[in-house]
């Protein structure tokens, strides 16, 4: 009985001992297998697999963030501190130009494709705060901070600048559709705009005048990104050199005027005032109108009080369904005399 005893205990002795070594060989050999086999062989573990994205430049991505869904197009505004600062009875021309996509037809959407561009850190902020796309723009040794009042020097500079920037997006590849930010939008645009890509461009105009020849305005227009406009948004911006006092609007008339349009075999619709209306002349038509921008108007103030009241007639229309006149634009027509006037700085 105790051989058999001691028998067993050498037995389990042994099994234990071949068992451990079994354990240490299969050890030490995954510690030194291939790390790299070992990782492509490792389907339970896939949090080790990492992707490395490269980073996009900052405009790229406010740009696709706002093109999503929209047929990789963009709305872009500028805006500086002049138009987020109140300016009678509270209110900023921002707040009117958002509060007409809230009050329009099919428009309150759009502001997910809307990018504000802006100019100094205070529109920056107020943009920021109001959870919309937003781009600050690297501008150095140009203060654009306070109101620019119509045709001075500061204004000019501005415009070109803003040409520059949307030369830039054209670049990115992008198509766009530019407003200004004293036009009200009471109904979605792209319902009127032709977007079966035939047309390179659809610009605004003053009036409806084709035999004095399309007084063009680059405060609304709708721009596809190609060959044909790159060069035309490229030769446009390069003349400023040659264009002193001028501002960016003048210099692309002249150049429609003098065929370069015609040179590039351009496309382009220009957009009537019945639609796409200003106060240089009003749209008879309140069930087509589409927008209505403070053109003709010298100051913010007078464009501020002016569309306050063309918002209202809107809103009452909305109610009637009543075609009435729009109610004078008295603040922007007197603008022009008001020589005593001072933006703030």
């Amino acid at each position: 009985m105790p051989l058999c005893n001691d028998s067993s205990r050498n037995l389990a002795v042994a099994v234990a001992l071949l068992f451990a070594g079994v354990l240490y060989f299969s050890f030490s050999t995954r510690s030194i297998s291939d790390p790299i086999s070992d990782l492509l062989h490792n389907t339970n573990t896939p949090q080790q697999v990492k992707t490395i994205e490269f980073p996009q430049d900052e405009l790229e991505a406010v740009l696709e963030s706002a093109a999503a869904g929209n047929n990789n197009t963009v709305i872009i505004a500028l805006v500086n501190r002049a138009y987020v600062v109140e300016v009678g009875e509270g209110r900023t021309m921002l707040d009117l130009f958002l509060e007409s996509f809230w009050e329009g037809e099919g428009t309150l959407p759009l502001l997910d494709h809307l990018v504000l561009v802006a100019t100094d850190h205070t529109a920056y902020d107020r943009c920021r705060f109001k959870r919309l796309h937003c781009y600050k723009m690297d501008i150095k040794g140009v203060d654009l901070e306070g109101e620019k009042v119509y045709m001075s020097a500061d204004f000019i500079e501005m415009m070109w600048l803003r040409t520059h920037f949307l030369l830039d997006v054209l670049r990115h590849g992008y198509h766009i559709l530019f407003t200004d930010t004293d036009v009200l939008w009471l109904r979605t645009p792209f319902s009127r705009l032709s977007n079966n890509g035939s047309l390179d461009m659809q610009i605004s105009v003053d009036q409806n005048n084709v035999e004095a020849g399309h007084a063009i305005n680059t405060g609304f227009f709708h721009v596809r990104s190609n060959n044909k406009t790159f060069s035309l948004f490229n030769k446009w911006y390069d003349m400023r050199l040659n264009s002193p006092g001028m501002k960016e609007q003048d210099v692309l008339q002249k150049l429609l005027d003098t065929g370069f349009f015609n040179q590039l075999g351009l496309n382009v619709n220009f957009l009537n005032t019945t639609e796409f209306s200003g106060f240089c002349q009003d749209s008879t038509d309140m069930g087509v109108v589409t927008t209505v921008h403070a053109n003709c108007c010298r100051h913010i103030p007078a464009k501020v009080f002016d569309l306050t009241l063309v918002l209202s007639d809107w809103k009452s229309y909305k109610t009637s369904h009543v075609n009435n006149k729009w109610s004078p634009h008295h603040k922007c027509g007197g603008s022009w005399k008001d020589n005593d006037y001072v933006p703030k700085p």
